[in-house]
């Protein structure tokens, strides 16, 4: 019989007994898989869980591909390839290579092969980051064109320029400026950008890709193109070309790269033009849970025993960009049992939940965070979720939702939890309603996680040690990570984001202290003598687990 993945690296010591329990104790209430689990809770890294899948299903691994094109490839087809992220890379006679990072996808593998009843498929093993490299390198007929439509941008648009001064709307039907949009589109995507931004100057025009909560500079289109560029956004995601002295907000659904991407597209005029804003939200790797938001076992039980609670607020705090949403999605996840009426009022509606009730609120008319409460609490709901408490009446409703047997969750923008109640005092709400309700507020940050792909040791100084209140005997073998930076990170040394947590529990002396008007300095003083870990506190943590860098934790700390 075959041996299953977690005995396999237990076998070979890559994992302890204790942490094999946590992830099967994860597993039975999670639909993710055993390898899911093992690399969001850090256990071991993607090259290690390939490996063992290799040996487990009889499968070569390969670190690295190599491709060599052949017309045997077109039998595929490329929305196959690139739905399944399975890719050909050579071909030797009867035989063709095909590269997959699933062994047990079988129907995907079962088609490819039906593709190419002519040959015999051999099917390797390889990281996802160097599949998705061939295919886009080599599939990708979007970004292919897009490529080729930058790299002569230079000389196409000398020919282009005289059409620059007439009109926007010709301007933006132009190939080349079509081309170029799905560019700066595909690009993105690839890189795992959050965000694009294109920003007009006086002399140039720059694009810049959030990767990692960090901007990066990407390209820098002639001058010439900027209203082309920003009024070909504008047409797709319908919004009014001919209006540029008011800030517009508008969104666009579209496939690239064999994704599924929500694209929110927000318009700001500047004195140099119009300047444009994409958050990108890709739909297909969207799988949000409890599981995957790297809780420490404490905090994760802790939280559990609060979404068990039938009434209160749980409030989630920190600033734009770090996570909040994602977390409070993660809490509705888990509480969609199907015998439950959950409700939110978001702005905007970021994930799409089956079996939750979303409610889009607009302001222009009259459909406020407020006013959408208010009607919730007539629409029989057990679960709540407000996307942001804004002001006094919101607050108020949220209280009353709570002490009429709502569970509410919601969000504030503070830098940390303490900073929550005495925001929500500075509102007008009493004390004694706060004491009443709110159960808990968690406050959090995502820091970068060091790419695994060139992830080295070092030994840290003095001085990083004293800045992460760290002593060399809390280090594995004294040392600590960093990337060096590679292909795979774009240079940076970080791949993806974690959150780092600070949980602060109204219990009964911290309640006393907010009916006294206690200050949110001493309300935290309070909380961490009873043993509450703070941002920095959970980012050591993680610094010393090899997660992130002592630069990322001071960073956003």
């Amino acid at each position: 019989m075959k041996k299953q993945l977690g005995e396999l690296l237990l076998e070979e010591g890559q994992i302890s007994r204790e942490e094999l329990q946590e992830v099967l104790k994860i597993q039975k209430k999670s639909s993710l898989k055993i390898g899911q689990i093992l690399l969001k809770k850090g256990f071991v890294d993607e090259t290690q869980i390939l490996k063992m899948l290799a040996r487990q299903y009889g499968f070569k691994y390969k670190e690295q591909l190599t491709f060599k094109a052949d017309e045997v490839f077109r039998l595929i087809p490329i929305n196959l390839i690139h739905k399944s992220r399975m890719v050909p890379v050579g071909r030797s006679g009867r035989v063709v290579t095909v590269a997959i990072q699933d062994p047990a996808d079988l129907h995907p593998m079962d088609d490819i092969r039906s593709y190419l009843k002519d040959y015999r498929v051999m099917f390797i093993l390889a990281p996802e980051a160097e599949i998705m490299r061939i295919v886009h390198a080599h599939f990708d007929q979007t970004a292919a064109a897009a490529r080729d439509a930058l790299d002569g941008m230079e000389e196409e648009y000398a020919d282009f320029a005289e059409l620059a001064s007439d009109d926007t709307l010709d301007l933006a039907n132009e190939a080349p400026i079509i081309r170029m949009v799905n560019g700066i589109l595909s690009q993105a995507v690839q890189e795992r950008a959050s965000d694009i931004h294109i920003e007009p100057f006086e002399k140039h025009l720059d694009v810049r890709y959030r990767i990692d909560g960090i901007l990066h500079k990407r390209m820098s289109p002639p001058k010439m193109v900027q209203a082309g560029l920003v009024s070909r956004i504008k047409i797709l995601s319908n919004l009014n070309i001919a209006e540029n002295r008011l800030p517009q907000d508008g969104r666009i659904k579209t496939k690239l790269s064999g994704k599924d991407v929500d694209i929110r597209v927000s318009t700001l005029p500047s004195i140099y033009g119009e300047r444009v804003v994409m958050r990108l939200l890709n739909k297909s790797d969207v799988k949000i849970s409890l599981d995957t938001l790297g809780f420490t076992q404490e905090l994760r039980d802790t939280i559990d025993t609060l979404l068990s609670e039938p009434n209160g607020i749980v409030l989630v705090t920190g600033p734009t960009g770090s996570g909040k949403s994602t977390t409070l999605y993660a809490f509705l996840t888990s509480l969609n049992d199907g015998v439950r009426n959950i409700l939110t009022a978001e702005d905007p509606v970021e994930y799409e939940v089956d079996g939750i009730s979303q409610t889009q609120v607009h302001d222009k008319i009259g459909l406020s965070f407020a006013a959408a409460l208010r009607t919730m609490l007539r629409q029989d709901p057990d679960i709540i979720m407000v996307g942001e408490i804004r002001d006094a009446e919101t607050a108020r409703i949220a209280i009353q939702a709570s002490l009429t047997g709502h569970l509410v969750f919601s969000t504030l923008h503070t830098n940390d939890a303490a900073s929550a109640v005495t925001r929500l005092v500075d509102m007008g709400i009493e004390p004694y309603l706060i004491t009443s309700t709110v159960r808990a507020v968690i406050a959090q940050r995502l820091v970068r996680v060091i790419c695994l792909n060139c992830k080295k040791p070092y030994k840290p100084t003095a001085r990083e040690l004293s800045e992460m209140g760290l002593q060399p005997e809390e280090l594995k073998n004294g040392t600590l990570f960093k990337g060096e930076g590679c292909e795979k990170c774009v240079g940076t040394g970080y791949t993806g984001r974690l959150g780092i947590y600070e949980l602060l529990l109204l219990d009964h002396e911290l309640q006393q202290a907010v009916l006294k008007g206690v200050d949110s300095e001493n309300l935290k003083k309070i909380a961490v003598k009873k043993g509450m870990a703070t941002l920095a506190d959970y980012g050591k943590i993680k610094v010393a687990a090899g997660f992130t860098t002592v630069e990322e934790v001071l960073r956003v700390t």
